[in-house]
């Protein structure tokens, strides 16, 4: 039993530095990078870097590109670009009402991940549609900026659009194009049938749960702890939900200090621009290789998206406090969250109660169609 603890610790710890190998293109990271320099060196040439920031928000639909024939790959970034304006619409619409927003943004979080789950969209998945709604609940309302804002996330995904186009016309013909996944069979399509819907509800709920304990208690970034909560759950079995919590705290824990080594120099706006640049290239570098090396990256760079406008962006202890307090509050219930997606029992009951409840409703209808 002590060997097998032994191997065990051992493995884990080899996680924590091993860079595995991908089939990723080595050029993706730089197509990523390069998104993010236009816009938000275009804001910063133009004197609106808050802007560029948004447009640079809404490029990060490039990370959704297949490896798929140059019509079908358009035709999936367009299909993921409206999904990202709508996603943004969504939760903006709704943020005037903390708790409103909290139910509209869960529901329709249950909406997007069935829609990716049903349609078999590959990695990052529903993950960044969802990420920009709730962040989106959180902003300050005001009607007479919700144009602008959508037009700017919307400008943003134009913008990745064009680079794809541009990117597959050059490079096409050197990548490898991977064929459309057989069709399952109809009996095991039937015993699953509604896993997809569960696993949604699920998400959904957490997501609800998550952003309204922000709300409850007041935190200054309420949206950290559901997109917390939304990374832990994107692991692929219980025992990676575990494996993504501690790399997840302890990765943020040294962004944290890498994000205050960059903030000692008090960047400049243009050094501000640069730093997010690098980091986006190095985290599209690493989070396919090593989740925990990639989260020490993605602290600092998420923190510059979205902090710099934030009165506690200065003062470094309060804003790292708030952080780390987000981060373990929502890995807590990502990891809840991710054993109930994994827990096959809890699963066949629900989805059981689903089919009975559709089942009596079939039955309600059919007999008042009779009388």
């Amino acid at each position: 039993m002590q060997t097998s603890f032994k191997d065990l610790l051992q493995t884990e710890l080899k996680s924590l530095v091993e860079l595995k190998h991908s089939e990723r293109p080595w050029h993706m990271p730089l197509i990523a990078a390069f998104c993010a320099s236009i816009a938000l060196f275009s804001g910063l040439y133009l004197g609106q870097l808050s802007n560029g920031l948004l447009v640079c928000l809404g490029g990060h639909v490039i990370l959704y590109m297949p490896s798929l024939p140059l019509t079908n790959r358009m035709i999936t970034m367009i299909v993921c670009s409206f999904g990202m304006v709508l996603s943004f619409t969504v939760g903006i619409a709704f943020s005037f009402n903390p708790w409103i927003s909290t139910v509209v943004v869960g529901s329709y979080a249950t909406l997007v991940h069935w829609v990716v789950g049903h349609f078999k969209l590959k990695a990052p998945g529903s993950f960044f549609f969802l990420l920009i709604a709730v962040m989106a609940s959180c902003m300050p309302f005001g009607w007479s900026e919700m144009p602008q804002k959508i037009g700017l996330i919307a400008m943003g995904t134009m913008l990745a659009c064009i680079i794809t186009f541009i990117y597959s016309l050059v490079l096409l013909n050197t990548q490898k194009v991977v064929a459309h996944p057989p069709v399952t069979i109809a009996i095991t399509v039937r015993r699953q049938r509604y896993h997809n819907l569960v696993q949604s509800m699920i998400v959904g709920c957490f997501v609800m749960i998550s952003l309204g304990i922000g709300h409850f208690f007041a935190l200054k970034n309420p949206y950290w702890v559901a997109i917390s909560c939304l990374a832990i759950m994107q692991g692929i079995s219980r025992r990676h939900v575990l494996q993504r919590i501690i790399h997840r705290i302890l990765g943020t824990t040294l962004g944290l200090g890498l994000c205050w080594l960059i903030l000692h120099f008090q960047l400049q706006p243009l050094t501000l621009c640069l730093s997010i640049v690098t980091l986006m290239f190095i985290i599209e570098t690493l989070i396919v290789r090593n989740y925990v090396l990639a989260v020490i990256f993605i602290t600092p760079m998420t923190i510059f998206l979205t902090q710099v406008a934030n009165p506690y962006f200065n003062n470094t202890d309060l804003l790292f406090t708030f952080r780390l307090l987000d981060i373990v509050l929502g890995s807590l219930l990502g990891a809840l969250g991710g054993w109930l997606l994994f827990h096959n029992q809890f699963k066949y009951q629900t989805a059981k109660q689903i089919q009975r409840v559709k089942l009596l409703a079939q039955r309600r209808h059919s007999t008042r169609t009779t009388i």
